[in-house]
């Protein structure tokens, strides 16, 4: 039986070395804010922060399974930290754990396998016992009754991402993300401002609300998502908040009003779209149609002009023939969209897409996610030619690349700017210029 938070946490003897233990996560925000969570529960009397990059005593990885390309992915990064200290402890946690604990337990040198909830319980399961002779794995079944985990992430980033929802109860065919994450669920809005607060008090200025589908929170509490928005821009101190993704449907006029209206929540959404055509939708059992998207973009736009707009698109869906992708890339290109997420579809085992008939082939999916890969670029040019002149506010980030400092503007437009270090971490005011030949724009300081 897995351990759980109310036991006594088998740690390190106190007279011990401090054990050196790196973090690596893959993946989406949302594993960036539970890693930064979870690094946090290890007891700084007895463990030591690593970067990965460097020798460690323990690894943990939290991993992604949302495709067979992330679920390699996966294994490529188990098998490099092996491989550069094999006399470490290896715990590899997370979805791709929650979904084949037994596919990573048959890798050589894995000691330790942890699912979604066992975790944030990951210190609970080390002890001074050194490797295992053989993988031991607490990945038990999710259930309706399933906890929600408190997540921020501090210290890796300019920006803070804050878990506010986790799981989903959608039933897209094509996705094992509700296996791997449960039901939907979300803290009250009394906690999540607490967490709010602390992230102030270290002085962030942009918050990234994340979850697995964020325009759910609330459902199972009586609150919404715009009850939420309305209380966090009451916290002082924080200055910036981003919506990571948002599903259409889900997107009301009241957030999108809120928005326009409130300058601490930026003009920047990223909506799912998947496909433009309604018979492709039908197939992955989305909960919209494409008129409802283009709804929804068309509102943002008018008002919020500026507005930065992305999506998420699946190339080579099961069923999707030529004319459905030229379907979907004609609606694309009628769009006001500034960039898209292009995934080529890829197939997981026992899900509903597995078993649709009309199967794309590889080399057809990649024409299709190179085609709409060029039209993302295009958007994305067009977008940054029609920013030019504009004023923005930019939070700078605290990392120097060859002589600049790099930020994101309001409405996610990529800057640079000559490295000053008393930028970083700060929210600038700034004149939005050319493009540069790194793709980024250009700006000036107002």
């Amino acid at each position: 039986m897995p351990h759980h938070a109310t036991e006594p946490l088998r740690q390190f003897n106190m007279n011990a070395i401090r054990k050196k233990v790196a973090f690596h996560t893959l993946g989406c925000k949302l594993n960036f804010a539970e890693t930064s969570t979870i690094s946090r529960s290890f007891p700084e009397d007895k463990f030591e922060r690593v970067s990965p990059a460097s020798k460690a005593d323990i690894y943990v990885i939290n991993t992604c399974s949302v495709t067979d390309a992330a679920d390699r992915k996966c294994r490529q990064a188990i098998k490099k930290f092996i491989t550069m200290s094999p006399g470490a402890f290896i715990a590899v946690v997370g979805c791709y754990a929650q979904l084949k604990p037994q596919e990573i337990s048959s890798i050589p040198g894995v000691d330790l396998v942890l699912g979604t909830n066992e975790k944030f319980d990951i210190a609970a399961y080390i002890d001074d016992q050194g490797k295992r002779s053989e993988t031991e794995i607490h990945s038990v079944g999710l259930s309706s009754s399933d906890t929600f985990n408190t997540s921020y992430s501090l210290g890796d980033r300019t920006r803070s991402f804050l878990k506010v929802q986790d799981g989903c109860d959608y039933g897209c065919s094509y996705c094992t993300i509700p296996r791997a994450r449960g039901n939907s669920r979300n803290p009250l809005i009394t906690e999540v401002i607490r967490e709010a607060y602390k992230i102030s008090e270290r002085g962030i200025k942009e918050v990234v609300l994340t979850g697995v589908n964020i325009g759910d929170f609330g459902r199972s509490t009586g609150e919404s998502f715009s009850n939420l928005i309305g209380e966090l821009i009451r916290v002082q101190g924080i200055e910036r908040y981003r919506i990571s993704s948002i599903e259409p449907n889900l997107l009301t006029d009241e957030i999108i009003g809120m928005a326009a209206r409130n300058e601490k929540i930026l003009p920047h959404f990223h909506i799912p779209l998947q496909s433009g055509c309604n018979k492709i939708l039908g197939l992955m059992r989305r909960r919209y149609t494409r008129e409802l998207f283009r709804d929804r973009v068309n509102l943002i736009r008018k008002v919020m002009p500026y507005a930065g707009i992305g999506a998420d698109v699946i190339a080579g869906f099961p069923g999707e023939s030529q004319a459905d992708f030229e379907d979907t890339f004609s609606f694309i290109q009628g769009l006001p969209l500034s960039y898209l997420h292009v995934f080529t579809f890829s197939e997981r085992p026992d899900t509903l897409a597995e078993k649709l008939p009309g199967k794309v082939s590889p080399a057809e999916k990649a024409e299709r996610s190179r085609l709409l890969i060029k039209l993302s670029e295009s958007k994305s040019a067009d977008f940054n030619n029609l920013n030019k002149g504009q004023t923005t506010m930019v939070l700078f980030e605290k990392s120097r690349s060859e002589g600049l400092i790099t930020g994101f503007s309001s409405n996610y437009i990529r800057v640079e700017y000559p490295w000053n270090p008393k930028l970083a971490g700060q929210v600038i005011k700034v004149k939005l210029n050319s493009v540069s030949s790194s793709g980024r724009m250009t700006v000036e300081i107002i």
